[in-house]
């Protein structure tokens, strides 16, 4: 298969791909740099332009100490498609206006389909903690899945070696490696059940559990503030226990049990 490498360089925010994507989407990549360009001229517009309308000051003096806006965090998905080919046809059309930054094919393969200093429409509505806005501070991966299987060893091991990269190059914090159904809770439930958490968490993306079976809990354990401090939205109470069992205990049913509770309880612990 044939590599492709995606050197992006920055002046004045020009962003300058090499690409050797297949053919058939040599239309679409035109329209990806068109897009960069037209970004590109409103970050270096002189004086900064904005609608507010305010009385600003006639002399236009430009800050020295800016840097671009990094991402925070990583959101895991699948893609509930049947093939690679099939998720990136979605992503390059214009009526779906989907997206994600990286897509991972079960071979392996990695197709880097957005900067990472750009926004991403992967996340939706959505919040994790305090942050509703999560297309705004995050990187989004899609993973070749559709939803019923198990994650291909080679898909994981692209996935693990990305993450590190992405971990190091942004500084993104071990708890803010998170999937899609942890911010979504009420509409979505990727990456599947069957996804690796407690591997990755293991190589620092993410957090786990210990021994559950050792604690006890306080008298006056709450577990929806529990949930709360994990991440969760607690608005919907049973999609956010739904959520949180799916990651860390692989499993997809309602309520929660004693030692489910004790599970959690140490878990909002990591998340203090």
């Amino acid at each position: 298969m044939k590599k492709c490498f995606v050197l992006t360089g920055l002046f004045a925010i020009i962003f300058i791909v090499h690409s050797c994507s297949p053919s058939q989407y040599g239309a679409t990549n035109k329209v990806y740099k068109k897009q960069v360009k037209e970004y590109a001229k409103l970050v270096v517009e002189y004086p900064v332009k904005d609608s507010a309308g305010l009385p600003y000051a006639e002399d236009w003096v430009g800050t020295t100490n800016l840097s671009m806006r990094r991402p925070n965090y990583v959101i895991i998905h699948h893609t509930a498609q049947n093939s690679c080919e099939q998720t990136l046809k979605t992503f390059t059309q214009t009526k779906n206006p989907v997206s994600a930054h990286y897509v991972i094919c079960k071979d392996g393969t990695i197709h880097h389909m957005l900067n990472d200093l750009l926004r991403a429409h992967h996340a939706g509505v959505s919040k994790w903690g305090n942050t509703t806005d999560l297309n705004s501070s995050s990187i989004g991966i899609e993973l070749d899945n559709n939803g019923f299987e198990t994650f291909a060893e080679a898909q994981m091991n692209s996935l693990v070696i990305l993450l590190d990269r992405l971990k190091k190059a942004y500084s993104i914090p071990a708890s803010n490696f998170i999937g899609h159904g942890d911010i979504a809770p009420t509409r979505k439930n990727d990456p599947n059940w069957r996804f690796p958490w407690r591997m990755l968490a293991e190589k620092g993306f993410g957090y786990w559990y210990d021994d559950a079976s050792v604690v006890t809990l306080p008298a006056n354990f709450n577990h929806l503030q529990a949930l709360r401090i994990v991440g969760f939205d607690i608005k919907d109470t049973n999609a956010a226990i739904v959520g949180f069992k799916r990651h860390w205990l692989q499993d997809t049913t309602r309520g929660l049990n004693a030692e489910q509770l004790k599970v959690l309880y140490q878990l909002s612990k990591k998340y203090q």
